[in-house]
């Protein structure tokens, strides 16, 4: 079989490509220590996320909630959220290393990876700084996430870690360029989404561009298997997205908020939207095929 055109557009140099990126980053980097003014308290009545996107928004339990628990349960989705980066980028950190670890270092492609490594662990920190700021707790993921992300981040193939990558970025992403110009949002939660919305749009564009390259000379039974371990990984992604324990802090039963927001018609078309610039480009590379376009629609990011 033939493989797929992998992308439509020409492949763009490589070189060409990490260089424009680096020259980015040296125009448009943070030192979120310094950009943002950590010790301003936060403010009464503001959010700590958008309501929208808040995981029970329009279902009946918010309706029964106080104004003062859903701005609560902002706070801890948010710090949720934050925990989820901290969790992708750790396993991107790990994965860009990899892809790396054969290439020329002195080459401007393994430059601009270790410029990405640097912003992803100016992230991390800034996400925990922000949790703790918060006074809520940390939410990693839970046991069984932890340890398939283990497996897959020492195994995956270069596609397989391109796609993931784009996943645990783009969707968030969506989130935050709805959120850093919200005047409705905490100014320091509006600031960390600002910094972290610049650096990531230099992130997604070296992943998409390495992922068709990928893809061009990738055999047949990479991309098959780069259609499951992504199909899988958005099923992971979709039931990681909130810890379920913010219910319980907020004082919410917890089973009830679970089955309310697998129910929320609001909340699958909000994920649908978060994800659909994705969906739209692996599905122009010939990865929402067969069984792993199946996957990603009983993850409800595919409409």
């Amino acid at each position: 079989m033939t493989p797929p055109s992998p992308t439509g557009p020409a492949l763009k140099d490589r070189e060409r490509v990490a260089e424009r990126l680096l020259a980015a980053s040296a125009k448009h980097s943070f030192d979120p220590d310094r950009e943002l003014d950590w010790d301003a308290p936060w403010q009464d009545g503001l959010w700590y996320w958008p309501p929208e996107l808040v995981s029970l928004y329009d279902t009946p339990l918010w309706y029964e909630m106080s104004q003062e628990q859903r701005i609560d349960l902002s706070r801890h989705e948010s710090a949720a959220l934050a925990s989820l980066g901290i969790w992708f980028e750790v396993i991107l950190m790990q994965l860009l290393v990899r892809h790396i670890y054969d290439k020329p270092t002195t080459s401007a492609h393994v430059r601009y990876a270790l410029t990405e490594i640097a912003d992803e662990c100016r992230h991390s920190m800034m996400f925990a700084r922000a949790i703790r700021k918060t006074g809520t707790p940390a939410y990693p993921p839970g046991r069984g996430h932890h340890n398939i992300a283990r497996v897959f981040k020492s195994v995956s193939t270069t596609p397989g870690s391109f796609t993931a990558t784009l996943l645990g970025e783009e969707v968030l992403d969506w989130m935050q360029r709805l959120t850093f110009p919200d005047e409705r949002v905490q100014p320091l939660i509006r600031g960390v989404t600002r910094i972290h919305v610049v650096e990531e749009a230099r992130h997604v564009r070296y992943a998409r561009e390495e992922l068709r390259r990928q893809l061009a000379t990738a055999p047949r039974w990479e991309r098959e298997l780069t259609r499951v371990t992504c199909g899988e990984f958005a099923r992971i992604f979709s039931v990681a997205f909130v810890n379920p324990q913010v219910y319980a802090n907020v004082g919410l039963d917890r089973a009830q908020a679970v089955a309310q927001v697998r129910a929320s018609a609001h909340r699958r078309a909000v994920m649908q939207e978060g994800a659909r610039h994705l969906t739209d480009f692996l599905d122009e590379l010939g990865l929402l095929r067969g069984v792993g376009r199946r996957m990603w629609r009983s993850s409800g990011l595919l409409a």
